[in-house]
């Protein structure tokens, strides 16, 4: 007597469980979808970056291993990597990129002594290509670290006060937030050297928290790696795309006037 009712309820099961699957390849595609847009909204764009000289720093590197992460991981071996893929990208989209390191290395003399003194000649010396080559831009590729497993997320830093830094980390930032999401994190104005010297706009970017288990798995991951990369990349497009849409200040009165 209670069989039909038996087979309806397993009936009504199955198609719960199509309709299931059907909603999370229709999220899958409508992401997939989107992140496609996206980049062809970044690659129409990208012209702005034409003859713009950018200096990528992936940082640490050589005698500085920058943070550790319990499995081992060294954030100087994930910031070349990033920073690596994000000069591809620059430069497939007609910028001059200049990369502070291309290998495990560092820009200290191997006879300077001292673990401080190499850091400040370090240093001194990755700003110092930057300024003399006049760059327009300057983005420091940085993994991030805390004494709370549970902090996450990508973050850019810039120097207090610097309006043009913060307006290309605002860039970069919404496109860190998109792309990689699960971060809600925002700009923060920190005091440090090479925002401090640089004459052009700077960036610091931490692209995730290796003290974080899962980021750290995250940032060791090529394929995550590619996507931080891009985040940073697209950023950069669209603010090179937002000076070069800004209407230019009219230029100041000669005193001379001029026939039609």
């Amino acid at each position: 007597m209670f069989s039909p009712v038996i087979r309806a309820y397993r009936i009504r099961k199955r198609h719960l469980a199509a309709l299931a699957v059907l909603a999370v390849l229709a999220l899958f595609f409508s992401r997939l979808l989107q992140e496609r847009a996206g980049r062809q909204a970044v690659a129409a764009l990208a012209p702005a970056l034409a003859g713009r000289v950018i200096v990528v720093d992936p940082g640490h590197g050589g005698y500085d291993p920058g943070v550790v992460g319990k499995s081992g991981a060294l954030e100087k071996d994930i910031a070349l990597s990033v920073g690596r893929r994000l000069a591809a990208n620059l430069g497939q989209a007609g910028a001059m990129v200049l990369m502070t390191r291309e290998a495990d290395t560092d820009l200290s003399d191997p006879g300077t002594v001292g673990l401080t003194a190499k850091k400040r000649e370090d240093l001194s010396r990755r700003v110092a290509l930057a300024n003399d080559n006049k760059a327009d831009l300057y983005l420091s590729i940085h993994v991030n670290s805390f004494t709370s497993p549970r902090r996450r997320g990508a973050q850019t830093f810039v120097q207090p006060g610097s309006a043009e830094s913060k307006k290309a980390a605002r860039f970069i930032q919404e496109e860190l937030a998109r792309v990689l999401e699960g971060t809600g994190r925002r700009i923060n104005e920190v005091d440090f050297y090479v925002t401090r010297n640089a004459t052009m706009p700077a960036v610091i970017v931490e692209i995730g928290f290796i003290t974080n288990e899962e980021e750290e798995k995250l940032l060791q991951d090529p394929a995550y790696q590619s996507k931080a990369a891009w985040a940073v990349f697209a950023g950069t497009v669209k603010y090179f795309a937002g000076k070069e849409s800004s209407p230019q200040p009219p230029p100041p009165f000669s005193g001379k006037t001029f026939a039609p």
